[in-house]
């Protein structure tokens, strides 16, 4: 594991999105996908793994 975040790649970043949409938090992995896709030269691509971790919505829901 790396301690210099500007070591990380997208891939990396990526991997983190996956851990934390696993752990149900998907604000967490909204936000490690955008690094990712700001990391990302091709456009399509970037555009892709944005569509694979969507904003969350601002209002949460209460199950029982």
């Amino acid at each position: 594991m790396t301690r210099d975040p500007g070591d990380l790649t997208a891939s990396d970043y990526l991997d983190g999105a996956r851990e934390m949409t696993a752990a149900n938090r998907p604000f967490l992995a909204h936000l490690l996908a955008e690094e990712a896709a700001r990391l990302t030269a091709d456009p399509a691509t970037a555009a892709g793994i944005r569509a694979s971790f969507p904003a969350p919505t601002t209002t949460r829901e209460e199950t029982d």
